[in-house]
């Protein structure tokens, strides 16, 4: 089921006008050169995964459905405008009578998705798909860059809840609440970021901070006073001064003279600084000593993914994670590559495919309006492969399918046996709206199903194996026969 909200914050604000300038000089100079109903095809795709890893979370389309579907121009935007005096009127004009008209297609929040593949693609007047390119990236960017790594962090902790903290470390409120969104995307159980709950029906979470325990006289003053609040769900924090000869002690008292007396169990404690693995030990030892083998031992303090693996291969005793500052900044690698590119055009003849060329091999763009399958095994339900083909080809299932590296166009594989999946769904037809986004949960779920898809040498941290994509053999023909057709400016 959808998620219902009281208020969508990308509605109650005007962000037409998010735009980098050079969309509205170019709109501009459409409008002047008589193209601007030229219909252009572009595709927003990224050419590597962040932190080396071997696949990415996709996640943001909501957001973009909500920006595209409230598209408007105001009437102190026209003003702006005209003060920079060097747009038509008839510029100005045709924003202020502005109506949406594209199509838009994108592969759904939760996908795994790779290098080079479209993530979105738009059809529409030349005017128009080119306005829209700041607001796609930015949207796509962002929450398929936070996801990602929540997915890394919440692999490193295995079986084992992630909370994310970030929040006040977030760049802004839009990369906390937004942030916050891909990151149970990527598979964080709960966030302390409250409005998103509220926003997204996605679990906030969240106990006290240590000036709780400074305030008052005493650290048992203060675990007594919590654990009265809260007997039904205790967590305490147990390092504000010392954590084996203060925090568990106290912890341990409150829980027995609060906590079980009012017929309750205590939830956890949580350590937020010093040797995660030696504390987690001794707390453990000690909690156990008392009776309490069923509470939690929560960490935090500046961990990712690294952090998490190697604590627990020292042995630590951990049961979930609190991870900010490092994941709703993806602070490894801060930047998702995406760009947007023109790809093809129409004329009267039919589509016209367009590329960029560039002696940076892997700036070279694929040609054409395309789609993507991804390719599964039929007994195993494995991903094998994503092939982007030509948007008119289909894949005849029945029959053997060769596939062979784009660049390396001698590895060639034959696949048998297999099912394939159309990955692309259209959001937009005409300039509405015609797909309901799922639930953040309902994408949590789908996320974690489609990545187990993935084999482990494409899961793996260090060195993953690069995941097949490939282009069909119509794609690759047009392609090349594009590069050869400008062969010649290189020439020297």
């Amino acid at each position: 089921m959808k998620n219902s909200t009281r208020f969508n914050v990308m509605n109650e604000r005007n962000l037409t006008m998010l735009v980098d300038f050079y969309e509205l000089t170019m709109g501009n100079g459409y409008i002047n050169s008589e193209v601007s109903d030229k219909i252009a095809y572009f595709d927003m795709f990224f050419r590597r995964v962040p932190d080396g890893g071997g696949y990415c979370i996709m996640a943001g389309v909501e957001q973009l459905i909500e920006y595209l579907g409230s598209l408007k121009f105001t009437d102190e935007d026209i003003s702006y405008l005209r003060s920079k005096e060097i747009f038509s009127e008839e510029f100005l004009n045709y924003l202020k009578n502005f109506k949406f008209s594209c199509d838009v297609w994108a592969i759904p929040e939760g996908n795994p998705v790779f290098p080079n593949e479209p993530l979105v693609t738009v059809r529409g007047p030349i005017i128009q798909a080119q306005f829209i390119e700041t607001m796609i990236l930015l949207t796509i960017n962002h929450q398929t860059l936070i996801a990602t790594k929540a997915n890394r962090i919440c692999r490193a902790a295995g079986n084992r809840p992630v909370m994310e903290f970030g929040s006040r470390r977030a760049q802004g409120y839009d990369g906390a609440i937004y942030g916050a969104r891909a990151a149970v995307i990527g598979g964080c159980s709960s966030t302390a970021c409250t409005i998103a709950e509220e926003m997204f029906g996605i679990p906030s979470a969240g106990t006290m901070a240590h000036s709780w325990v400074q305030l008052f006289p005493n650290e048992y003053d203060s675990f007594k006073a919590w654990a009265e609040c809260y007997p039904d769900n205790c967590t305490l924090l147990v390092d504000t001064y010392n954590v084996i000869k203060s925090g568990i002690p106290n912890a341990i008292k409150a829980f027995d003279e609060v906590v079980i007396p009012k017929g309750y169990r205590p939830k956890a404690i949580r350590i937020d600084s010093g040797d995660i693995t030696y504390l987690t030990k001794r707390c453990r030892e000690m909690l156990d000593e008392a009776g309490y083998q069923d509470v939690k031992i929560i960490i935090s303090n500046s961990l990712d993914e690294h952090i998490i693996m190697d604590v627990l291969n020292q042995g630590a005793k951990v049961d979930g994670f609190g991870v900010g500052e490092r994941l709703i900044t993806a602070k490894s690698e801060p930047v998702f590559g995406g760009v947007y590119k023109l790809c093809a055009i129409e004329e009267p003849s039919g589509i016209i495919p367009k590329i960029k060329i560039s002696e940076n091999e892997e700036k070279i763009t694929n040609p054409g309006f395309k789609k993507i399958y991804r390719i599964f095994d039929k007994d195993s339900h494995m991903a094998i492969a994503d092939l982007i083909t030509l948007n008119h080809e289909t894949i005849d299932v029945t029959k053997p399918l060769e596939i062979f590296d784009p660049i390396h166009t001698w590895k060639k594989k034959k696949i048998k046996n297999y099912y394939v999946k159309d990955l692309m769904v259209k959001i937009f037809e005409n300039g509405k709206p015609i797909y309901e986004s799922p639930s953040v949960m309902e994408i949590k779920s789908l996320a974690e199903k489609e990545s187990a898809k993935l084999w482990p040498e494409v899961l793996r941290f260090e060195n993953p194996h690069s995941y097949y994509l490939d282009l069909s053999s119509d794609l690759w023909n047009l392609k090349q026969s594009l590069l050869h057709k400008y062969s010649d400016i290189y020439e020297e």
